[in-house]
């Protein structure tokens, strides 16, 4: 009743392969930009901006870059917190040596040295694969984090050994620094999280995300039919290494303000690995849906049994929270690997046929 696709003719090839063929859809992906780009902005406070709204954007473009690597080419990464730390600290190293320079350009150039280093510790993916190729993005990890602590030279010799952002304006408005106002970190963050999620979801439908898929699926099989596996490997471990150094830039520039090495921990690698898997591998959608599982979750264990007179000390929403997600970890390697994608695609399957049983 409501995903029917009854009358919806296509007439052309290009409309036939539209990124939303189906007018429901495309509905829907209008309701959620217009909610983001004029329903929050006028209704949220500035607490709401900075702590939930702007973090999720940054962790859900961080969490698109490992499904890049993981979901859709099968390479199992560790390295996510490292890669998002060496976007940041050279997006650091850009705006300081260029201070005149468009601070969202450096924040996508910085990508670039994170997408060059991916590239370098994704040889390795040619001759081992699994568990063998973790532990070597895991050496990653503890190697660039090591970086960010003994070289002084990335955080300009700081005697605190954190990096600070500098204040920066674009057209009239300050961007970056204490005196940016969350609105206008929030309009950038989406903006530029939106944009490459647009990008990401056409080049997955196309010959790169194709190959990318093949090499998952069988990467013998992908081979003996022409795909390169070492390019089409170190292509993705680039690609996706440059959404996670952006989106390792954004969270210092327009969410933290300053940050030091324990930042990018190992930590954070492992909370982007859950979003992944909660929310689904192999999809777009799903790097958003867990996303907003994994931060929004101890917000509301915080504010929501407050709201009804019960008050949770900040420890108890803490375990509880390692509680319900290990725990949904679990449910969903076990029950539906997929995650929360593939329940929302059984949902609208579901709709197509409603009411008669599926």
């Amino acid at each position: 009743m409501f995903y029917r696709e009854a009358g919806q003719f296509k007439t052309s090839y290009k409309a036939d392969q539209a990124l939303f063929p189906i007018l429901q859809d495309r509905i829907g992906i209008a309701a959620i930009l217009l909610i983001a780009f004029v329903a929050i902005p006028l209704f949220a406070s500035d607490f709401f901006l900075t702590s939930i709204m702007i973090p999720f954007l940054v962790f859900a473009l961080a969490a698109i870059g490992l499904n890049v690597l993981t979901g859709y080419c099968g390479q199992l990464s560790l390295g996510t917190g490292a890669f998002m730390g060496v976007g940041a600290y050279a997006a650091y190293k850009l705006t300081t040596a260029f201070p005149d320079a468009n601070v969202i350009v450096m924040v996508l150039l910085s990508g670039v040295f994170s997408a060059a280093i991916g590239a370098v510790f994704g040889l390795p993916s040619l001759r081992i694969k699994g568990l063998y190729l973790a532990v070597t993005t895991l050496a990653a990890q503890f190697f660039l984090e090591w970086c960010f602590i003994r070289i002084p030279w990335l955080y300009n010799d700081n005697a605190s050994g954190a990096i600070e952002v500098p204040r920066r304006e674009m057209f009239g408005f300050i961007v970056t620094g204490a005196e940016a106002l969350p609105i206008t970190r929030y309009f950038v963050v989406l903006c530029i999280t939106a944009g490459i999620a647009y990008l990401m979801a056409n080049v997955l439908r196309g010959r790169i995300g194709r190959s990318w898929m093949m090499i998952r699926d069988m990467d013998i099989a992908a081979e003996l039919m022409g795909v390169r596996p070492l390019q089409t490997k170190l292509m993705a471990f680039a690609v996706s290494s440059y959404i996670c150094g952006v989106a390792g830039a954004m969270m210092v520039f327009f969410w933290l303000n300053a940050a030091e090495p324990s930042s990018y921990s190992i930590r954070l690698s492992f909370q982007i690995l859950f979003m992944v898997i909660l929310g689904g591998l192999g999809s777009l959608g799903g790097a958003f849906m867990g996303a907003a599982f994994i931060w929004i979750l101890p917000v509301l264990l915080k504010f929501v049994p407050g709201m009804l007179g019960m008050d949770i000390a900040a420890e108890t929403v803490e375990h509880a929270t390692f509680m319900i997600v290990g725990a949904l970890i679990i449910f969903f390697l076990i029950v539906e690997p997929h995650g929360f994608a593939r329940l929302w695609q059984i949902a609208k399957q579901k709709l197509r046929v409603w009411p008669f049983p599926y």
